[in-house]
């Protein structure tokens, strides 16, 4: 299954976060894949929002792990983009997120494939300037 989604702006970006964050279970997977600048962390603070997180949002990328336990159901947010090895994930206990009770997003998942699980859904956010500078292309896809 694959749904493409576009937005326009940071706020269509955020509402379609903020929606699969409302629509979350726990034990869900996601990863968030896309280059630098293109809108994952809004996305991610749309998740958030729509877990009823207040607290603000930001990007895990020295950290690894960031998670928020004040919404719904607890978040782990994931940032793997500075990540040597896949050992350095089993050294902070990923299993004990991956298959947890919350919500799991991961950034630059694409780096740890081998360690992740069957099933999660893919989220791809691209860009194309020649739909205007704030157009985005969000793909989410079932794996598994």
């Amino acid at each position: 299954m694959m749904d493409i989604y576009e937005t326009h702006s940071a706020e269509e970006t955020f509402a379609l976060g903020e929606k699969i964050g409302r629509d979350a279970q726990p034990g869900d997977i996601y990863t968030l894949i896309g280059d630098l600048g293109v809108g994952k962390t809004v996305f991610t603070q749309g998740v958030a929002s729509g877990l009823e997180i207040t607290e603000p949002i930001s990007s895990p990328t020295f950290t690894i792990v960031q998670v928020y336990d004040e919404g719904r159901m607890p978040f782990y947010h994931f940032d793997v983009y500075r990540i040597g090895d896949v050992d350095e994930m089993d050294e902070i206990g990923y299993e004990d997120y991956f298959y947890g009770d919350g919500l799991t997003m991961i950034e630059w998942a694409n780096l740890i494939e081998e360690i992740l699980p069957e099933t999660y859904r893919k989220v791809t956010i691209e860009k194309d300037l020649q739909k205007g500078v704030d157009y985005r292309r969000i793909t989410i896809e079932q794996i598994g």
